[in-house]
This record gives structure tokens, C-alpha cells and sequence, in this order.
């Protein structure tokens, strides 16, 4: 399997790709995902070259957004100032799950951020989805606080705010990684 950049054509594959998701996540009782996700905004994320696939030959095993830049109102200025990369929207195809590929894919964002300076892999996570932020913590990341309040609507409740943490590492993750070299992180930032 290899991982490269996710290209503007891609863009309907991945919202279908999210859909998918949505419906599974649906069916074991959560309410996760179940907004559509604006095409405009991931286009945006594809253009900065944030979002990345895995593809098994010509299918889309898995998805995964690591950027520099972390989501307004849940990280501390100090935390901030720690070189971090965040990982967000990974996602598996049903197709390839029970295969370990999340967590390879965080091992491979996790080693691509290590690369790029950071000293913090880091993510926030659905708050009422507990069995995700289990899988997380068996991911070896530590849970570091959960943000109830500051939604996207009128600050009302967040429903990704469970926050978690690992520090970044070289690591094997077994792809065959066709993306560029992520560019360094600014120092002090």
C-alpha cells in the first residue's frame, strides 16, 4: 500500500469516502460525522497539501489530514508554542478495516511530524465517542483535556474536543510513502 498526496480531483472520492464513514459510525449508535462536510474546505485542506490517502492498488483504503495549523480554542498558547502536528479526519475504508492501517497511519504521522521538527503528535477527537478515544489511548496517546464549550456555532457545545497527545517518533509504518518531505516547522511559533 502507498500514501500520497490527495490531488483536487480526489475531492468527490473523499466526501463519498467520509459518507461511508458517517454511516458506519451511524450504525454504532453515533452521531459522528453526520453533517456533511463542505467540498469547498477540503479542497482547501487538498491544496495545502494536508490531506493523504492510502491506496491499495486503485482503491482508497484509508484517509488521514496532518497540518501544522491546530483548530481554534482547544490548545493552551503554551502547548501552541510546542512544535505539533495534528492529525485530523482519519479515516478507514470498511473494505480494509481490522488490518491495522490507523494505527500505521498514525505511526506514519507520526514520523512525518518528527521529521518536520515537531515534538507532539497531536489530535482532538469526538467527545461523546468513547470508543474512539479508547482506541486512541491504545495508540499510546495520552488524554489531555476535553473542551465541552466554544462549538462552531454561537460558542455553544464542541463535539470534538477530547484532546490527546503523543510525542512524535520515527517509526516504521510499513508504506510505501510517495509523499513530498513535510517542510519544516517554524521555530518559536
Amino acid at each position: 500500500m502507498k500514501i500520497t498526496p490527495a490531488q483536487p480531483g480526489d475531492v468527490a472520492k473523499l466526501l463519498a469516502f467520509r459518507e461511508e464513514a458517517a454511516a458506519w459510525l451511524t450504525q454504532l449508535g453515533s452521531d459522528q460525522w453526520q453533517r456533511p462536510y463542505p467540498a469547498d474546505r477540503l479542497l482547501a485542506t487538498i491544496r495545502r497539501g494536508t490531506v493523504f490517502m492510502v491506496l491499495d492498488g486503485d482503491a482508497t483504503a484509508a484517509t488521514i489530514t496532518l497540518t501544522p495549523e491546530a483548530e481554534d480554542g482547544l490548545w493552551t498558547e503554551q502547548e501552541l508554542g510546542e512544535p505539533s502536528m495534528f492529525v485530523n479526519k482519519l479515516t478507514v475504508a470498511r473494505t480494509h478495516s481490522g488490518q491495522n492501517l490507523g494505527g500505521r497511519l498514525l505511526d506514519w504521522a507520526g514520523d512525518r511530524a518528527f521529521r518536520a521538527g515537531a515534538n507532539w503528535l497531536r489530535l482532538d477527537a469526538w467527545t461523546s465517542n468513547d470508543a474512539l478515544q479508547r482506541y486512541y489511548l491504545q495508540q499510546g496517546f495520552e488524554h489531555v483535556r476535553t473542551v465541552r464549550e466554544g462549538g462552531a456555532v454561537n460558542g455553544g457545545p464542541r463535539v470534538s474536543g477530547w484532546l490527546a497527545q503523543r510525542r512524535a517518533v520515527p517509526a516504521e509504518h510499513g508504506f510505501d510513502d510517495l509523499a513530498p518531505a513535510p517542510p519544516s516547522l517554524p521555530i518559536g511559533r
